[in-house]
């Protein structure tokens, strides 16, 4: 069993930066792919960013490409996702997942743990 929490959610201004950050608890937390999602009210939850377990590979939603960067620390059992320049659009929960699939998916099926989200809120 893996356990995720997410936190460094708040209120921001369009144009301004957050920086997400979830916490694994688990000794095997390398072999994971972990993947940032969102899920905006009235929407389904939708893929932001994914990250193999040695940060070789990469992948970002086209909505957010430019603007979000995912990374991890296999150290520290952590994956962070900084957000630059935000704006109205990307107000959502943001939820962290793990995949013991090898090919860091971007679909929502292959993940097999998820953190509780945290709420990100752009005023315009």
């Amino acid at each position: 069993q893996v356990q995720l929490v997410e936190s460094g959610g708040g209120l921001v201004q369009a144009g301004g930066s957050l920086r997400l950050s979830c916490a694994a608890s688990t000794r095997t937390f390398s072999r994971y792919s972990m993947a940032w999602f969102r899920q905006a009210p009235g929407k389904e939850r939708e893929f932001v960013a994914v990250v193999d377990w040695s940060s070789s590979n990469i992948r970002y939603a086209d909505s957010v490409k430019g603007r979000f960067t995912i990374s991890r620390d296999n150290a520290k059992n952590t994956v962070y996702l900084q957000m630059n320049n935000l704006n109205a659009e990307d107000t959502a929960v943001y939820f962290c997942g793990a995949s013991s699939r090898t090919w860091f998916p971007t679909q929502l099926f292959y993940y097999d743990y998820w953190g509780q989200g945290t709420q990100v809120t752009v005023s315009a």
